[in-house]
């Protein structure tokens, strides 16, 4: 069995981790890995355009954008199954939920992350996407009661 409960593969934002195996709830499933940046440097980095980067604190920031890293793939989702936490000047991603195999692990990245680089309305998540749809099928349903009642006022 491999030791990883996780693969890499396609999702519907780019690549993404997904369970290979059940994960009961807690379970630590990877580290957030990469060197430490201090805060001035993790800024020059940001606006260099690394999206990889985790605070830890005010004075520290992994940054996570090596590919060996493989909690970089994590995506985020308004609706999470794990949640990230720090240990020291180490951070992983820990299940908040039983985690079915071929189930998408993923974690809310916070507010600052959505609303400066995602964008709130540019949210891909499963939540996200039905909320969208949702909000999409009724706009046509007010559309077409709206074209009916004009033709009822014509006919009349």
């Amino acid at each position: 069995m491999p030791r990883r409960p996780f693969r890499v593969g396609r999702a519907v934002t780019g690549l993404g981790l997904f369970a290979t195996r059940p994960i009961r709830k807690r379970t630590r499933i990877v580290e957030y890995k990469g060197p430490l940046l201090r805060t001035k440097d993790a800024n020059k980095a940001e606006a260099r355009g690394n999206k990889y980067l985790y605070e830890i604190n005010s004075r520290w920031t992994i940054d996570g954008s090596p590919r060996s890293n493989l909690a970089r793939y994590s995506n985020h989702s308004c609706n999470p199954n794990a949640e990230a936490y720090d240990v020291g000047h180490r951070a992983f991603i820990r299940a908040m939920r039983n985690i079915k195999p071929g189930e998408e692990i993923v974690y809310h990245y916070g507010m600052d992350y959505l609303r400066n680089v995602i964008g709130i309305s540019n949210c891909r998540c499963s939540r996200c996407r039905r909320r969208k749809a949702r909000k999409a099928r009724e706009a046509r349903a007010r559309k077409k009661r709206l074209a009916a009642r004009k033709r009822r006022r014509r006919s009349r």
